[in-house]
């Protein structure tokens, strides 16, 4: 990596950068910050913005940002459409200094979609989409880290005092603690003073999804559950996060939170799409075992095997029919997540002249969360699933500067809301299904993530178990 810039480099560049700001144009400037985890630093990050997401792919990418430069929120089935066009539109408003930097540190505009296209009732449940364009960006990966600011320019914001945000905030970032939450916080974890009962209303949508299957209406369901959890104090969603890394580190972790209190926090084993230098890969996840299972019994289970492959053969089906030409392994693997075991086939092509979100939208939801034919899984989970999904096993992710992009699905995911927490986890349903199984699989996924994020019963709700 160069050296830094001094802070006359930053404002030589600044000026210079402003000088070709265009009308509703942005302002984007970065500087190098070695060695600062995003992870830890996002709560020092910005002035107390409230919108925050975090990345954390470590020991790739990990992303942390704060606050709303532009942002969109909207509902409908055109939201992968404009939501694309929002991302263009945003990125090529930019002027950013300097204009070449590592692919780490490049502009990304946010994404969090719904797993529907709508709420059930409007003005109740998650938005379609929402979009956010940063005002504060850290990224890192490896060793190399940097702090991106972006704001447009007017009034008393100019291209002097954004340089000396940038620097000023950089310095500050720079003289923290390498874990500032290490010892910040000396609370014991919160405990669980209460958990809702699932199980009973979850008999009784198996049984009706399961004839559904069995009577040919439907291929392949993906039925969920959701259980909420009470707990003795709030929860510091970057404990959870921190927690998290520690235990599934084979997987994505995140955060989105557009206001305080209340945030999506998650682990994601599952790529919707990734995209790189104009290669596509998608991941085909389904099939799970606990990880002490026999060795090879996922493997051998022709039930898994059917469920896993209906989702591959729908990836490179509908991949195919966008002009793309999708590889894949002849077999399935083993890909272990925490504590559970799940088969996995990666499927990958280039990308050709297609825009990610394009083929995002063509992609979801897939077999391994919804079902097949998907119009009626869709249709029989609005029924059957006393709850709205929200942002449950929907994509979310980014989309940057040069157009790659990484979309991960929503799953081993909760929201937190105070000092309460909604888990939400499904299981498959194809022909041969046993209903208890699903329901021990379900119990499995619910257990593990709450076991993840290091939330331990209180006695007495121990004592309901």
């Amino acid at each position: 990596m160069p050296a830094p810039p001094s802070f006359t480099d930053l404002l030589t560049a600044a000026a210079h950068g402003a000088s070709h700001l265009e009308e509703e144009g942005v302002l984007s400037l970065a500087l190098p910050l070695l060695g600062r985890d995003p992870l830890t630093l996002l709560n020092q990050l910005g002035d107390g913005h409230q919108f925050r997401f975090l990345w954390d792919g470590a020991p790739g990418l990990c992303l942390a940002a704060s606050g709303r430069t532009h942002h969109l929120e909207l509902s409908g089935p055109r939201r992968f459409e404009l939501a694309q066009r929002f991302s263009a539109l945003s990125l090529s408003r930019l002027v950013a200094v300097p204009q070449s930097c590592p692919p780490l540190a490049r502009p990304r505009v946010l994404l969090a979609f719904s797993f529907f296209d709508s709420p059930l009732q409007e003005g109740t449940g998650v938005p379609g989409v929402q979009a956010v364009l940063p005002r504060w960006q850290l990224s890192r990966q490896g060793r190399h880290g940097w702090l991106r600011l972006q704001r447009a320019l007017g009034g008393e914001v100019t291209a002097r005092s954004l340089a000396e945000e940038l620097w000023e905030e950089a310095q500050r970032l720079s003289t923290l603690p390498p874990d500032p939450e290490a010892s910040g916080d000396p609370r014991p974890d919160p405990v669980v003073t209460h958990s809702s009962p699932w199980q009973e209303g979850y008999r009784d949508a198996l049984r009706h999804a399961l004839a559904l299957v069995e009577d040919n209406h439907l291929r392949k369901i993906v039925l969920a559950v959701r259980q909420e959890l009470h707990l003795d104090q709030p929860l510091d969603p970057l404990r959870l996060l921190a927690h998290l890394r520690r235990r599934q580190p084979g997987s994505c972790r995140f955060l989105w939170q557009q206001r305080q209190g209340e945030c999506l926090i998650g682990a994601s084993p599952e790529r919707l799409l990734a995209v790189r230098q104009g290669q596509l890969r998608s991941d085909a996840l389904a099939g799970t075992a606990p990880i002490d299972a026999p060795a090879g019994q996922l493997l051998a289970s022709m039930k898994d095997r059917h469920e896993h492959e209906l989702v591959v053969e729908t990836i490179t089906r509908v991949l195919a029919e966008n002009g793309l030409a999708p590889r894949r392994p002849r077999h399935p693997r083993l890909a272990r997540h925490g504590q559970l075991l799940h088969l996995h086939t990666p499927i990958t092509c280039a990308l050709g002249g297609h825009h990610p979100l394009a083929l995002a939208a063509a992609l979801h939801p897939t077999p391994a969360v919804a079902g097949l034919p998907r119009r009626e899984a869709m249709a029989a989970l609005r029924s059957l699933e006393p709850f709205e999904r929200g942002h449950y096993a929907a994509p979310i992710g980014w989309i940057d500067s040069e157009g790659d992009a990484e979309l991960r699905v929503a799953i081993r995911s909760g929201t937190l809301r105070g000092q309460r927490l909604e888990l939400t986890a499904g299981a498959g349903l194809v022909r041969g299904s046993e209903p208890e199984r699903e329901l021990q699989e379900v119990a499995l996924k619910l257990g593990v993530l709450q076991q993840q994020l290091s939330l331990p019963l209180g006695s007495s709700t121990a004592a309901r178990w």
